[in-house]
């Protein structure tokens, strides 16, 4: 294995079982074509917001060097796959366990 690349736990359970998966055809096979093809098309919708949101957004996402469009993709994405973290609740669970180590 390249060791190029520095590999997620799931990662690294794909790769140690790949002997073990089996190739799949006919139906099944066309199903999940069918769900990657979907997950990779764009949905355009309608979204209501306060006035407020929308420009606090805007904001952020000219500090970032993005349209305001992709930052809220990118929250809701980060939000369904559990990936959106608050900072400061972050924040404050590193200061607790630096505490609890120091005890």
């Amino acid at each position: 294995m390249n060791n190029k690349y520095k590999l997620k736990e799931e990662e690294k359970k794909i790769e140690d079982e790949l002997d073990n998966y089996k190739p799949v055809t006919g139906k099944k096979r066309e199903r999940i074509e069918k769900i990657i093809a979907n997950a990779k098309k764009n949905k355009a919708i309608s979204l209501r917001m306060t006035n407020f949101d929308l420009e606090k957004i805007k904001e952020k996402a000219e500090e970032e060097g993005i349209p305001y469009q992709t930052l809220i993709t990118n929250i809701l994405h980060k939000y369904i796959t559990n990936q959106l973290f608050d900072k400061e609740e972050m924040l404050k669970s590193i200061r607790l366990l630096k505490e609890e180590r120091a005890i």
